[in-house]
């Protein structure tokens, strides 16, 4: 995104699924971005509070989680939103900075060797781009994860709770229509999400011994069976 804001002053630049868009220095605010740019982030840096309230929920033995993150600016917002959740539900907490699968699996196999464990998975590409490593080695470890996206869900993690990122695709076509239409960039305000989804997976639940409490069914989106 830096590049193209360094290649072009003139030409519109629509974003989506982006986390931290001022951090990153893309934008000047979320209510003027000023410039060429503007689109929609994921960047609800509370999310990783509810990730762990979910988890704790879900599983209510867990009192040791990793969160597996990068420590870049969006991951250290969300980190400090789940710090501050851990601290009133007595969770002991590990920060696991990750950039491989190699790193990925010393990672997870170390912190699964005491009991009680949990992962929580940070939004970003390289535990997007790995999922499919991520979820098999909490399935092999045993240790109930939370998720930021449905779609880790789908391929057999055990629960989400995140931003639909697929809606903020179908907005950000509305804002190019908007730009196409005449109206400028830096008039477009920064959207934040507005809808998020809460996936469970009851085939990886009872792989796991964890029963899943009828409520948390009943406020579930989407229950995978």
């Amino acid at each position: 995104m830096l590049s193209l804001k360094r290649a072009t002053h003139s030409i519109p630049i629509v974003f989506s699924t982006v986390y931290d868009p001022v951090g990153s220095g893309y934008v000047a605010s979320l209510a003027r971005p000023g410039g060429v740019i503007t689109g929609f982030t994921l960047g609800e840096f509370s999310m990783g509070g509810k990730m762990l309230e979910v988890l704790k929920e879900v599983v209510p033995q867990v009192s040791r989680v990793a969160v597996i993150l990068n420590l870049q600016p969006p991951h250290v917002a969300m980190w400090r939103a789940v710090e501050a959740m851990a601290q009133s539900s007595g969770v002991s907490l590990t920060a696991t900075d990750v950039q491989d699968p190699a790193e990925i699996e010393r990672a997870i196999e170390a912190f699964a060797r005491e009991p009680n464990g949990g992962l929580i998975v940070l939004p970003g590409p390289i535990t997007i781009n790995h999922r499919e490593v991520i979820i098999a080695l909490a399935a092999r470890h045993r240790l109930p994860a939370a998720y930021p996206f449905r779609f880790f869900v789908t391929k057999g993690g055990l629960v989400s709770y995140g931003a639909d990122p697929f809606d903020q695709s179908r907005q950000a076509a509305a804002y190019v229509d908007r730009i196409l239409k005449g109206e400028k960039p830096e008039d477009l305000p920064i959207q934040q999400p507005t809808k998020f989804e809460f996936v469970i997976n009851l085939k990886t639940a009872k792989a796991l011994g964890v029963t899943i409490p009828q409520t948390l069914l009943a406020r579930a989106d989407e229950v995978i069976e």
